[in-house]
């Protein structure tokens, strides 16, 4: 199984020029292999005549790698244009043109079909005004560890690392991450052994019903209080926000206040993020199975509770769910957003009709048992996901069935 894990870096001021310039390079060639499937009037010169492509035709047959290769980063290296291609690594360099054909693959496959989920949107131009920024470095470049815990990668040099745990392999390639509050994060690809992550069987599973008043009502009775990070940060993001306003456009100063305004974003979702990891955590340690509703959050998202559902952040919480109850060989499944969670009554079954939100508590008409909505529902829940997963598991073979 493949992993990544992420790690903070500290480059020097030189160094985190070098790595621009790496940035820009890759920037460079991920632009001039579109402009050969999608031809614009600044295009670059290596490649021809603009008019002449513009007339062929909005896009273009994608070239193979290799013929890319030659043309892009080979070639153009030689003249005067793209002589600043030699300040990165070839890897980088040709990595980009893989990342790109991937790009293009996942297009092309999105509208015949091939590909499920969501439409997959063509490439677009990259702009140096992009914040954040990427590399990948592969076993071509020659990158290492050293002993003393630093990372060297060519064209840039020893970066500080700050290591929070040991890599349980050889990482297979390394990325260099620039994201929108001027961080460096180093992300290794490495190997992991499946079966050094599964858990000892545990006793009991667990239906979450997901809110905002809490952000979770568990069907024990427990529930996880709502922390509203971007709430608590509103008055501080606003001061920021304010102070980038009145910059002056294309000045340092502004660029300074963007970056304030970035590093302060980032500090909401750093927390939330680490407030999911941890529920996520515990709740598929102590559990053998979790349950949870398949919410419509992009709907949501669309109406007066955007920025309280944006703020709870459920779909990244369901998501940290589901991969950690895979990885520990525990039972993960969602139920259906139409499922009337909250119409049921949990001890008898009736259903009792849709109720208003400002509706918390409720008697059963049909055996008098007073429920609080949440943990009603937390506790339907629960009986619809052990439902789907008893249906999702094969039978069993009785003693007399014929083995073949």
């Amino acid at each position: 199984m493949q992993l990544r894990y992420q790690f903070r870096v500290y480059p020097t001021p030189g160094q985190a020029l070098r790595a621009r310039r790496v940035f820009g390079c890759r920037r460079v060639v991920w632009n001039d292999a579109l402009s050969v499937v999608k031809p614009r009037k600044a295009s670059n010169k290596l490649l021809g005549n603009p008019e002449q492509r513009i007339a062929e035709g909005p896009y273009q047959q994608i070239p193979k790698n290799p013929d890319l290769s030659k043309t892009l980063i080979t070639g153009a290296k030689k003249t005067q244009e793209r002589a600043f291609l030699s300040d990165a690594p070839v890897g980088v360099l040709q990595q980009t043109l893989r990342d790109f054909d991937k790009a293009w693959t996942a297009h092309e496959d999105s509208k015949t079909g091939k590909r499920k989920g969501p439409k997959a949107a063509p490439p677009r131009f990259k702009s140096r005004k992009d914040n954040r920024q990427t590399a990948r470095f592969t076993r071509s470049d020659r990158w290492s560890i050293l002993r003393d815990g630093t990372l060297r990668l060519p064209k840039i040099g020893d970066i500080e690392v700050k290591w929070t745990r040991d890599l349980p392999s050889a990482p297979s390639s390394v990325t260099l991450i620039k994201d929108r509050a001027d961080r460096y994060f180093v992300s290794f690809v490495v190997e992991s052994d499946p079966a050094a992550d599964i858990l000892p069987p545990a006793d009991g599973d667990q239906g979450i019903d997901l809110g905002l008043t809490r952000f979770a009502v568990l069907a024990d009775g427990s529930h996880i209080a709502s922390p509203r990070y971007l709430r608590r940060a509103e008055k501080k993001l606003k001061k920021r926000q304010r102070e980038l306003s009145r910059k002056k456009k294309g000045s340092n100063n502004r660029d300074k206040a963007r970056i304030k305004v970035a590093r302060a974003h980032a500090a909401v979702a750093d927390a939330r993020r680490n407030f999911h990891h941890q529920w996520s955590h515990k709740l598929t340690r102590e559990n053998q199975a979790v349950y949870a509703e398949n919410l419509n959050v992009r709907g949501l998202a669309r109406t007066r509770l955007a920025k309280s559902v944006h703020d709870a952040g459920w779909a990244q919480f369901v998501s940290f769910l589901n991969y950690k109850a895979t990885r520990r060989g525990r039972s993960f499944a969602k139920v259906d957003r139409h499922f009337p969670s909250t119409q049921i009554c949990s001890g008898c079954g009736h259903r009792d009709g849709p109720k208003p939100l400002n509706v918390r508590t409720w008697t059963c008409p049909n055996c008098e048992t007073w429920h609080d909505r949440d943990w009603n529902a937390g506790k339907n829940v629960r009986y619809e996901g052990r439902r789907i997963v008893a249906a999702a598991e094969p039978p069993t073979p009785g003693p007399g069935a014929r083995r073949r």
